[in-house]
């Protein structure tokens, strides 16, 4: 069963770049409950809007969330985890801070790292193995 490639098209590039995403809530505090994740994904995905990316998959737990990216070459990955992680605290905070949630009223909202890793439709032992296989001039 394979799956077709969704390729970016720009004027001299053809790209196919995802990310997967994980942020963690400081000290792993358990946050989260469904509403929260839901309006998470919303902003998620309008921060991915504006940097001309889209937010393929979400998902999340009581104290972390996963997100796959599809992004154009031009969005630095640095640039995009500001944004993402910025805005959502912001707007989290400001919609969901009550005496019922204190977790979230003082300290950072996220955790300053994060986990990101490139994803492809290929293994990189596959690419490797393509890569290995070229006739290389003599």
């Amino acid at each position: 069963m394979s799956q077709e490639v969704e390729y970016r098209r720009g004027r001299h590039v053809v790209t196919a770049m995802h990310v997967h995403l994980v942020f963690v809530t400081k000290y792993r505090t358990n946050v989260f409950n469904d509403a929260m994740l839901r309006r998470c994904e919303d902003i998620m995905i309008e921060v991915c809007d504006s940097f001309e990316a889209e937010l393929r998959a979400f998902n999340g737990e009581h104290d972390h969330v996963h997100l796959l990216i599809h992004y154009p070459p031009k969005v630095a990955i640095s640039k995009l985890v500001n944004s993402l992680k910025g805005v959502s605290s912001h707007y989290l905070r400001k919609e969901f801070t009550s005496p019922a949630n204190p977790a979230i009223t003082h300290d950072p909202f996220w955790s300053p790292s994060y986990l990101a890793a490139s994803c492809g439709e290929a293994p990189l032992s596959i690419i490797k193995a393509y890569i290995d296989q070229q006739r290389r001039p003599t």
